[in-house]
């Protein structure tokens, strides 16, 4: 199949397009400067797979939690190639995304996500225990993640944050033995399966008026509630 994945959940923005069983990635740690090149980007990361946007069978993307500017820029690129083209567009959740390589583990795996404030999009699945949710998506404390995870022998931490994650749990002496390893940087491989599987699940795309996944308001729209309020 020919795809384009655009991961935009989080500071470090990756893009990667693949023809048939050949792929090429992008990766730009640039802060919140994204919107400065996401769709040159996208366009020379196209160009040098060889395909064109007509080409595309799907397009795919994080689509939350995560960054409120990264996840705009990445559905307005994914949607516009949608509305010139006909290309269905896949959303995947940031943390389903940044949990499916380590899925094989046997291990409860807690994927997070840095949301400020002492808290963090988080989620825990046991796939030692056949998938089981351990902790809901969510926008979580870090003494609630404590609580949840705090009767677990073993843990495994992923996604870009979970280094400091780690580190605040060990601070309040949590006795489950904690797993990391150095966070994936391409994520798009698992956004290509991901995408691949709904599709032959036969679940539909996003539709025309799907947006990204919110689990906070926004600076702005807490300034403009105490505002008003």
């Amino acid at each position: 199949m020919n795809a384009l994945a655009i991961d935009c959940a989080v500071s470090r923005l990756v893009i990667a397009a693949k023809k048939d069983d050949k792929s090429c990635t992008g990766i730009f740690d640039i802060g919140m400067r994204q919107s400065e090149i996401l769709v040159p980007q996208i366009d020379k990361i196209l160009e040098t797979a060889g395909l064109k946007p007509s080409e595309l069978d799907y397009t795919v993307l994080t689509i939350g939690p995560g960054s409120f500017t990264g996840l705009r820029l990445g559905i307005s690129a994914v949607k516009a190639i949608e509305l010139a083209f006909g290309v269905p567009v896949y959303g995947i959740s940031s943390l389903k995304t940044y949990e499916y390589p380590y899925k094989n583990l046997k291990l409860p795996v807690l994927t997070c996500i840095d949301a400020n404030k002492d808290k963090f999009y988080a989620s825990v699945t046991d796939f030692s225990d056949n998938g089981k949710v351990i902790l809901e998506e969510g926008d979580w404390s870090t003494d609630e993640i404590f609580e949840k995870v705090s009767e677990l022998e073993k843990l495994f931490i992923a996604g870009p944050d979970c280094e400091k994650l780690k580190s605040i749990l060990i601070s309040k002496n949590l006795k489950t033995e904690l797993i990391t390893l150095c966070p994936s940087i391409d994520t798009t491989q698992a956004l290509f399966e991901l995408a691949e599987n709904e599709k032959t699940a036969g679940n539909p795309a996003l539709k025309d008026f799907d947006g990204p996944v919110y689990m906070r308001a926004s600076e702005a729209e807490i300034k403009l509630k105490e505002a008003t309020s």
